[in-house]
């Protein structure tokens, strides 16, 4: 138990940079207490305490925004940067040197018994607010971006992004570079975004049949140059330059 601990506070040093000291981060990371406490509830679960276990992570759920199911089995140097909004289902399989960061859910897709939340690897990283939804696997030192809606496998040192997440080619740098813990990646499929692109798109083709309509209104001598100057005061790259 006592090496366990030790080893999880060495994961915090190792990839937090904002760690200074053990007792920082023994008494000031909810990540850390999110996963003393559910090797509490873990063991009462084993031992068919079902009902304290619960509550001991009901417990831990408060204590810290962290909310895992007792009968998940989580591996070594378990790491969650931040924590808030952290959800982790009942049959949830977490590897060695995971790190998840907050916001992420491992959720379930079905109500049927049964395995149905996510299998992680030894060295998966999971960025924040990505979701990874059903009994799928994500294999050893896989990334998956922030955001990104993971249901389907996602073979090992590859990199997921997006919603409905899409696995980039890990051989090549921009996989390297697409994983952030943070940041957005570059395709959400925003409906916002894309009714907006839309819009924006049928607009250019008015302004383009408008524009065909005054050059035949000039060549039979009407004066448009008031309608033109109307026309002219939008803009369509001004929106473009917003949704983008």
């Amino acid at each position: 138990m006592f090496k366990a601990i030790r080893e999880d506070i060495k994961s915090v040093f190792e990839r937090d940079p904002a760690a200074r000291s053990t007792l920082e981060v023994l008494t000031c990371y909810p990540g850390v207490h999110a996963r003393l406490l559910h090797r509490l509830s873990h063991g009462l679960w084993k031992w068919n305490f079902k009902w304290l276990a619960r509550f001991v992570s009901h417990i831990a759920r408060w204590m810290t925004g962290i909310e895992i199911h007792p009968g998940a089995r989580i591996g070594r140097r378990f790491f969650i940067d931040h924590g808030m909004g952290v959800v982790i289902g009942e049959t949830a399989e977490i590897g060695d040197d995971v790190t998840l960061y907050h916001g992420v859910t491992l959720g379930g897709t079905s109500w049927k018994e049964g395995k149905r939340h996510p299998t992680l690897g030894n060295g998966v990283v999971v960025g924040a607010g990505a979701k990874i939804l059903g009994p799928i696997t994500i294999g050893d030192f896989a990334k998956v971006g922030s955001n990104a809606v993971v249901v389907k496998d996602v073979p090992a040192n590859a990199t997921a992004v997006g919603i409905p997440a899409r696995v980039l080619d890990d051989s090549s740098k921009a996989a390297s570079h697409a994983f952030s813990a943070y940041g957005l990646s570059g395709d959400q499929n925003d409906p916002v975004s894309k009714a907006l692109h839309g819009l924006i798109g049928h607009t250019v083709a008015v302004d383009q049949r408008i524009e065909l309509i005054l050059q035949q209104l000039e060549k039979m001598g009407v004066r448009v140059e008031e309608e033109r100057a109307t026309a002219d005061k939008f803009d369509p790259n001004y929106l473009n330059k917003i949704v983008d």
